[in-house]
């Protein structure tokens, strides 16, 4: 996946080359950008999962409208609703950040500090959600000093497909499993203490099959997360035995790669139908401010919202 993600790089730069005036960093941010421009970036992004652009000089303003391209942003109303304070402007950003509202870095001990800990998971975002996530675009504002960490790995599920032993890919094609997913169950792997009072089987969880084709690059695609709590209709054992092999089958070494953040302005654009992705810590946590912010477009494949209810209810409230 490291070849594909720096030939996406190399394939973005080659074919709109005439339209981004020779810059190192790629496209052009700071001006409008054609149709032309932006129906290579999706193509980039259907086709390697991932891409990065370095530098762009994206404003939160400049953030959200250019994600308003790739479709319908969600946003994080319910939960301001709900009581959560938000230290940014704008309800289409989300706070991924290690900065506490008053500007002061996060007590990693704290329980958004362990909330966070499922971050450091591979994992789908809002694949809890009854409409999942289609694709995140995330933008550093500032970064820790080089070698303290804080980089983002990725996955590629549909190589992990592809991949797979011929007998496993048949049964899971045969018995079309349907795996349910839960932020609860996530949280309380990475942070066991934190949450054991917490029983993920209390709340509802999002329901996908777990083998789907990707609409846009039509290949077959492996829909899993460390979200998954279990797989209906197989004994918990079965179940997870099954979860645990082809978690461990597409989070593996050779079939995944680790962007590091350079700069302020650096953004990573990726399809959370086909890739996902993990927090990778380091030093910084107690030490050093990250401010990184998101925006998440909602799915609007034919698979968006799964086996789910069309509501808008979420997971994580208080």
């Amino acid at each position: 996946m490291t070849v594909a993600n720096e030939m996406a790089f190399s394939h973005l730069r080659e074919k709109v080359a005439s339209h981004f005036r020779g810059r190192d960093r790629g496209v052009d941010f700071t001006s409008p950008l054609s149709d032309e421009v932006f129906k290579e970036i999706f193509e980039a992004v259907t086709k390697y999962g991932v891409v990065v652009f370095r530098k762009t000089g994206l404003t939160d303003e400049s953030h959200i409208a250019f994600s308003r391209k790739f479709g319908e942003l969600d946003d994080v109303k319910p939960y301001i609703a709900a009581g959560r304070k938000n230290c940014l402007k704008y309800p289409e950003l989300f706070d991924v950040s290690n900065v506490e509202i008053d500007g002061s870095i996060l007590d990693a001990d704290s329980p958004r500090g362990q909330a966070n800990k499922g971050n450091d998971l591979f994992h789908v975002d809002s694949s809890f959600n009854p409409r999942r996530a289609g694709y995140s675009l995330l933008l550093a504002h500032e970064l820790p000093p080089q070698g303290m960490g804080g980089h983002t790995a990725f996955a590629d599920t549909r190589t992990a497909f592809d991949d797979l032993p011929a007998e496993l890919k048949e049964e899971l094609l045969t018995k079309n499993y349907i795996a349910c997913h839960s932020m609860h169950h996530s949280r309380k792997m990475a942070a066991p203490v934190a949450f054991a009072h917490i029983n993920p089987l209390d709340y509802l969880m999002g329901r996908h099959r777990i083998v789907q084709r990707h609409e846009t690059s039509d290949r077959m695609n492996l829909y899993i997360a460390a979200h998954v709590h279990h797989i209906e209709g197989l004994e918990p054992a079965e179940s997870q035995s099954l979860c645990d092999r082809l978690f461990k089958h597409a989070s593996r070494e050779s079939n995944t790669v680790e962007i590091e953040w350079q700069a302020p302005g650096d953004l990573v654009i990726w399809d959370n139908t086909c890739t996902m992705h993990r927090a990778v810590g380091g030093p910084f946590l107690r030490n050093y401010k990250r401010d990184m912010r998101r925006t998440t477009v909602h799915d609007s494949s034919l698979q968006a919202w799964g086996l789910n209810e069309h509501t808008d209810v979420r997971q994580g409230l208080p």
